[in-house]
């Protein structure tokens, strides 16, 4: 009885070390779109708890590869992250970054730049970053909805322009920063089970905009991130999700975000490593529907589906269930994305 009690503190252990909570940022400005910023005053007051309550703040390339290689991390380990290259990252983030001395990575699009957008960085701007700290990476070419095919696009020629795009913006921020991370953050938090291989027979990881912990249970093109930004800016918000754990998920189905032919209530499986997790605490959230209890299909098997279609445009199924051995909870995410139901897309 004893051997077995401590083989399962062993196994909490190692749970909890790689455990790694990822945050995503847009804008750090009062003047910006609440809805993906924060302000230059949230943005330091997350900052100093970071540094004040012992978080390791390391760069996400690490933390790939600690996952890559199934290695452990530190508990409360996190890795700092902003999509599109705002102005305002290098003139408020970066300062308050370096004051901390905390690596981050800048996941940018290369159009913009090139369009020379007047709130987007120039290249002489990012590579000062990068000369200071920043990793570069993958936004895309232009910003696009990846998963969306052109009017009268064959399947082969929406995955041959989707490869040459990533492949043009990763050669792109090669030749200006001398950096090939091979990191792709999806635009929208949008991609499917096609662009998921494409970018693993390519070499590529790859980030999406769902929440939750990341750690050995995360496809390594699906790793979620915790976006900070509107009702999510304040820090009593950010600290439950700093101590979040990453979901034993050992399988699921189905794992394809991309809805199609009408099935616009997903019935979502999901089986568990149930070592430190009760099935009686286990509650799932359907966006726009509220909470929903799983039904439960076996000890570690439960599924769950919305009561209603999801609207066009992107949702996601939430489940997370507390620890029983420590504080924290356990978050998982699973995102969809659907067209309208004449197969047009919503405009963005």
């Amino acid at each position: 009885m004893v051997k077995r009690v401590l083989l399962a503190l062993i196994g909490l252990m190692t749970f909890s070390a790689h455990a790694v909570v990822i945050l995503q940022y847009h804008h750090v400005s009062e003047t910006t779109p609440a809805a993906t910023s924060v302000t230059p005053a949230q943005f330091r007051e997350q900052m100093q708890f970071l540094a004040d309550d012992g978080f390791k703040v390391i760069p996400l390339s690490q933390v790939v590869e600690a996952i890559k290689q199934k290695q452990d991390l530190p508990a409360k380990t996190v890795a700092i992250t902003f999509d599109d290259g705002y102005r305002s990252i290098a003139t408020t983030a970066h300062p308050i970054l370096k004051e901390f001395g905390f690596p981050y990575t800048l996941f940018v699009a290369i159009e913009p730049i090139k369009q020379k957008f007047t709130e987007m960085m120039t290249w002489d701007e990012l590579i000062t970053l990068s000369k200071e700290g920043a990793d570069i990476a993958n936004h895309s070419w232009a910003h696009e909805h990846l998963i969306r095919a052109l009017e009268n696009e064959s399947q082969a020629q929406w995955l041959a322009r989707v490869k040459a795009n990533v492949l043009d913006t990763e050669k792109a921020i090669l030749d200006a920063t001398g950096h090939n991370f091979k990191m792709l953050a999806y635009p929208y938090g949008e991609y499917n089970q096609a662009l998921q291989d494409m970018l693993t027979e390519n070499g590529f990881v790859a980030l999406g905009q769902q929440s939750g912990a990341a750690g050995p249970y995360s496809p390594l093109t699906a790793l979620p991130r915790f976006p900070v930004a509107g009702q999510y800016a304040d820090l009593k918000s950010l600290k439950a999700k700093l101590y979040s754990l990453n979901m034993p998920v050992i399988a699921q189905s189905p794992s394809d975000p991309e809805l199609k032919g009408g099935h616009w209530r997903p019935e979502l499986k999901v089986t568990l490593d149930m070592s430190d997790i009760s099935a009686k605490q286990v509650m799932c959230y359907i966006q726009g529907q509220g909470s929903k209890q799983p039904t439960w299909l076996s000890e570690n098997e439960f599924s769950v589906q919305a009561d209603l279609a999801l609207p066009a445009g992107r949702s996601r199924y939430n489940c997370t269930a507390p620890s029983k051995a420590r504080n924290g909870y356990y978050w998982f995410s699973q995102p969809w994305v659907r067209p309208k139901d004449d197969g047009s897309w919503v405009k963005e």
